[in-house]
């Protein structure tokens, strides 16, 4: 029961983390659009950064 409890804390924890990221990184590109397709880049990059993210750092331990 503990282990399940500790697993859904950890999701818990992680959207967390993932929601301000997102939410930062669409305060940060967002206004930096010129137009509605630019903004929609916008929103698109702020969903996938942490995929680059990761890559970078799996990478860079060399895993």
């Amino acid at each position: 029961m503990a282990r399940r409890v500790f697993s859904v804390l950890a999701g818990l924890a992680a959207g967390a983390v993932y929601s301000l990221g997102f939410i930062g990184a669409a305060v940060y590109l967002i206004p930096q659009a010129t137009s509605i397709g630019e903004g929609v880049i916008g929103v698109l990059k702020a969903i996938i950064w942490p995929v680059f993210l990761v890559y970078e750092l799996l990478g860079f331990l060399g895993v």
